[in-house]
């Protein structure tokens, strides 16, 4: 499976952006499509994840309450809100797909990567 990221921009904080993740190639309903962050240098970090079958989410503490992560099969594709924008938020934004079979963390579990996307937070 190939993912494409994009949605990424510049906004002043308190803005919102929605991040799209669109999956081309058969993506197995066991999968899990995960969102992770890069600040400069900074380690990648979990974001927020949405299980294709059942659509359970996952969030940072981070992000609670702020960002939601939601699915739609039919467009083989995984959305994330992001609203209450803080100037913390700047980073490459990365989707993912991966299976709990792998274990671990979110990190480790993920197996296909996309290109990442730029959000960029003024204050």
């Amino acid at each position: 499976v190939q993912l494409q990221a994009c949605g990424g921009g510049l906004v002043q904080a308190g803005g919102s952006l929605r991040l799209s993740c669109a999956a081309s190639g058969r993506t197995a309903s066991s999968a899990t499509i995960g969102w992770f962050r890069q600040a400069p240098g900074k380690e990648r970090e979990f974001v927020a994840a949405v299980r294709l079958n059942g659509g359970s989410t996952y969030y940072a503490d981070s992000v609670k309450g702020r960002f939601t992560c939601s699915r739609d099969n039919a467009k083989n594709t995984v959305y994330l809100q992001m609203n209450s924008l803080k100037p913390e938020d700047t980073a490459v934004y990365y989707c993912a797909a991966g299976y709990d079979a792998y274990g671990g963390s979110w990190l480790s579990r993920m197996r296909n990567w996309g290109q990442g996307t730029q959000v960029t937070v003024s204050s």
